[in-house]
């Protein structure tokens, strides 16, 4: 599968805005997301597989640290990597920002998402008691600048 990760604008949002919640998921509503999209400190990408969106990513940036707002894939485009991708890309991004580190919170049931971000670098360094309607949020983070 050809992935190709761009800026995601409004525009792109309301390509998807009758399918935000059926196709994709229900953690963030169109309005929201819109909000982010205009935001100075907010940066947001896209993932196109033939020129459709399948999945989409961002990240709030505060100071020299930025927090890993979501990471989105189509239903019926997951387990194909896109994640994987998407995820690569935001860190990347942050590198090239010259942000210090990335952090982001996860459900303690969702495994392969934590998998993925110990793999890409990611410590855990802290939980936050029933986030996630009575399940734990594990909070991770990646230092992108080598301590001296």
């Amino acid at each position: 599968m050809d992935i190709k990760i761009d800026k995601m604008t409004v525009k792109d949002l309301e390509s998807i805005k009758d399918i935000l919640i059926s196709a994709f998921d229900d953690f963030w509503n169109y309005n929201i997301l819109k909000d982010e999209l205009k935001s100075e400190n907010s940066k947001y990408i896209i993932a196109k597989s033939n020129n459709k969106i399948v999945g989409f990513a961002g990240i709030k940036i505060l100071f020299d640290e930025a927090d890993i707002m979501n990471i989105v894939v189509k239903k019926d485009y997951r387990n194909k990597g896109i994640g994987s991708i998407l995820l690569e890309n935001l860190v990347s991004l942050s590198e090239k920002l010259c942000l210090s580190s990335l952090s982001l919170e996860v459900n303690e049931e969702n495994i392969p998402a934590i998998n993925l971000y110990k793999k890409l670098g990611f410590k855990n360094i802290g939980i936050r008691k029933n986030y996630y309607n009575e399940k734990n949020g594990i909070i991770m983070k990646k230092n992108l600048k080598q301590e001296i």
